[in-house]
């Protein structure tokens, strides 16, 4: 098991890198670089160092080597020193025998520093770091740029271990034939003329070539189960980096099916697997084989050519069939994944209202469909690997009954027969690997066609674009002329929508159910685009603003508390780590300080998958106190006090009142006592705005019946 990496300090990884960022022209603030990042301890270490530069538009390389072997023209670069602490390297004097450094602990000012000084502190890890070179869309190319397949181009990274695979085959396969000839040579030579000397000569140079062949075999599976898991953990953070990036206007009907394809990766690993690729690689090798045996008698490799060529032409009719049984089993599969995930995830809901048995036939009907499928599948694969096994059998009796007409007629040697049966076998045995995986192969390419489409998928953070950085935000917020259409649906969600917020103004949203209240919340949020109109914060363009940065400007509280598995303080925390002052701060107006207290687990307490642990009052005050973390100067409040009684409610309207002072505030309700919080009331009706003004005006106007639709 790996070493793991080293945590640095107050994260002098990432200031390093805002200091690259400035000096190369680019502005980029922390929440932007390290939104959707496994972060350790919530800081950079060297690996995502890497991962967070790449997202900004640089090129990066760590490289262990000694200061005076520092290429300057690549600077600046990040050292990496002792005390998990580093540093940018501005540039070098070894004339003067100095070091122009900048630390992060004074990230704009350079430091000069004897090298011996930094020599002692120096870990002996330097990170280049160099901005991409973009053509401008004015260039004229004849040939489009090439961007790297997600798959081929993390297999290919592992270049120089693949060669080495085939480096080893080759060996492996050369000594292959040593076994063949010594037989020969033992049957021709040794025994007719009684040669024991010549005998132990040759049976040392077999042990020779045989302990060889071993060690190359270990070695060849040595760099295939390390190619194998490089190439497995970088894939699989890729196809979770894209999931957790996809676009919601793109977000997959069904969760379970999505699920599904994205776990039908483990095809593509099943099969880039070391019996694969050792099956493959030898592959090549079979004309080796074939000129040896043709050496020995050309006759006898009429059979071998005839036995695989007969294979070749089964597996390929075969293989045409397999593809579309493959595509079946899979799309049957993620149908079946689908009634699983949507069954367990409102198990509840099924036993309340008796539907187990709709689910459970549903379930049935799909597994039975898989099984069939499957059971296709394996036919015809099985018939393919026995077709092959009685193939290799028929040529070596073809080889044998062959042989013996040649030594008859005196053009073959006795020993020149075993040595052709031997090396036959060795001819056809990757032959039959390559067929026996042909269903393997239709199942990891109708995967890798799935995934292909899955990486397709529009992002929702476009690698290159350049921000507008607003680490912080006032809270003016305006919708001007705003039309949005959900996907796949019929009807316009919101319509001519145009409302203006000043910083620190609380507004509340009435409407019907279905009217667009929460579709506003969500387009604040950046989750979905209007298809028509402008939404702007702080007079800039929604679609300008950096959704890491636009995110921690605002606290949510969704309609739908959704919570995950693990602890209260792990769900406060969700989007980052905070003091214990912080999470008491907002615990206490959450209202669930009280609760916290009286439990001897305190935020500790696991309150399960979904929070199913927490009555729905729990959740409520839970969601509530995770959107006031790092105080927010924007909240978007969706039915807050839905789920809680009476005196939690109050409890709340007075934390509110404190802590929405200066902020902008817009509130999804339906009760009315909430309403004393606002400033002004805006009301919807089918998408539209029917009443925009002061919270008395429109509250007498809604109770003398002028205005609809806030019912």
């Amino acid at each position: 098991m790996g070493k793991p990496e080293q945590v640095f300090e107050a994260d002098s990884l990432l200031t390093c890198l805002q200091v690259l960022c400035r000096f190369h022209g680019r502005q980029s603030s922390a929440e932007s670089i390290l939104s959707g990042l496994p972060l350790a301890e919530g800081r950079l270490i060297p690996s995502t160092f890497g991962r967070a530069a790449q997202r900004l538009g640089f090129s990066s390389q760590i490289e262990k080597q000694p200061l005076d072997a520092v290429n300057s023209a690549l600077l600046p670069a990040v050292l990496l020193l002792n005390g998990d602490q580093a540093c940018v390297l501005h540039a070098v004097d070894y004339e003067q025998g100095t070091a122009s450094l900048v630390y992060p602990q004074l990230p704009d000012s350079e430091t000069e520093v004897p090298l011996s000084t930094l020599s002692e502190d120096y870990a002996g890890t330097i990170i280049y770091c160099r901005p991409r070179f973009n053509f401008e869309s004015r260039a004229s190319r004849t040939h489009p740029s090439r961007k790297g397949h997600w798959f081929w181009s993390v297999i290919a990274e592992n270049k120089k271990l693949y060669r080495d695979i085939c480096i080893a085959a080759l060996m492996i396969n050369i000594f292959a034939v040593a076994m063949p000839l010594f037989v020969m040579n033992v049957y021709d030579r040794v025994v007719p003329n009684h040669a024991t000397h010549t005998l132990w000569v040759l049976a040392i140079g077999l042990l020779i070539a045989l302990s060889a062949d071993l060690l190359l075999r270990l070695m060849r599976g040595w760099f295939v189960d390390l190619a194998a898991s490089r190439s497995d953990a970088k894939l699989s953070a890729t196809i979770m980096e894209r999931v957790l990036g996809l676009s919601l206007s793109h977000r997959p009907q069904s969760a379970g099916a999505f699920a599904a394809n994205v776990q039908s990766f483990e095809s593509i690993r099943a099969f880039v697997s070391s019996m694969t690729v050792v099956g493959l690689v030898d592959l090549p090798f079979v004309l080796l084989f074939l000129l040896v045996i043709m050496l020995i008698s050309w006759p006898l490799g009429i059979p071998v050519i005839v036995g695989a060529t007969g294979l070749i032409i089964y597996a390929s009719i075969a293989q045409r069939r397999l593809r579309d049984l493959s595509e079946e089993s899979m799309a049957a599969g993620s149908q079946r994944n689908a009634t699983l995930v949507e069954g367990l995830s409102n198990l509840e809901a099924v036993k309340t209202f008796g539907a187990e048995g709709r689910i459970q036939e549903t379930y049935e009907r799909t597994s039975l469909y898989m099984s069939n499928i499957s059971a296709r599948l394996k036919f015809i694969s099985s018939s393919i690997q026995n077709g092959a096994q009685w193939c290799q059998h028929l040529v070596s009796v073809a080889i044998i009954i062959l042989g013996v007409y040649l030594i008859i007629a005196g053009e073959l040697t006795q020993g020149g027969l075993i040595a052709a049966y031997l090396l036959s076998s060795r001819a056809m045995a990757p032959v039959s690997q390559a067929a026996g995986l042909l269903a393997q192969y239709h199942q990891a390419a109708t995967a890798l066609r799935t995934l292909d489409e899955i990486m397709e998928l529009p992002q929702e953070r476009t690698q290159g674009k350049n921000w507008v950085s607003r680490p912080v935000l006032s809270g003016r917020i305006e919708f001007r002329d705003v039309q949005f259409q959900y996907p796949e649906s019929g009807q316009l969600a919101l319509s001519g929508v145009s409302i203006k917020v000043n910083p620190g103004e609380r507004i509340a949203v009435l409407g019907k159910n279905g009217s667009g209240k929460s579709t506003i919340q969500r387009l604040l949020l950046g989750l979905y685009f209007p298809v028509s109109g402008t939404i702007s914060l702080d007079n800039v363009d929604l679609r300008q603003l950096d959704p890491a940065e636009l995110r921690r400007n605002i606290g949510y509280v969704p309609q739908d508390v959704e919570l995950f598995y693990g602890s209260l303080r792990d769900n406060i925390m969700l989007s980052r780590p905070v003091s214990d002052e912080e999470l008491l701060r907002v615990a206490e107006l959450g209202g669930l300080k009280q609760y916290i207290d009286a439990h001897p687990d305190g935020f500790d307490l696991q309150i399960g998958e979904r929070g199913q642990r927490l009555s729905g009052g729990q959740r409520q005050s839970l969601a509530i106190a995770r959107a006031m973390i790092g105080d927010p100067p924007i909240l978007l409040l969706d039915e807050p006090t839905g789920a809680l009684d009476h005196s939690s409610e109050e409890h709340f309207k007075r934390s509110l009142a404190r802590a929405a002072k200066g902020k902008t505030v817009v509130m999804v309700t339906h009760r009315t006592s909430l309403l004393e919080l606002a400033d002004r009331i805006v009301v919807l009706d089918g998408g539209r705005i029917v009443a925009d003004g002061a919270k008395d005006a429109v509250i007498e106007a809604l109770r003398q019946g002028k205005i609809r639709g806030a019912s």
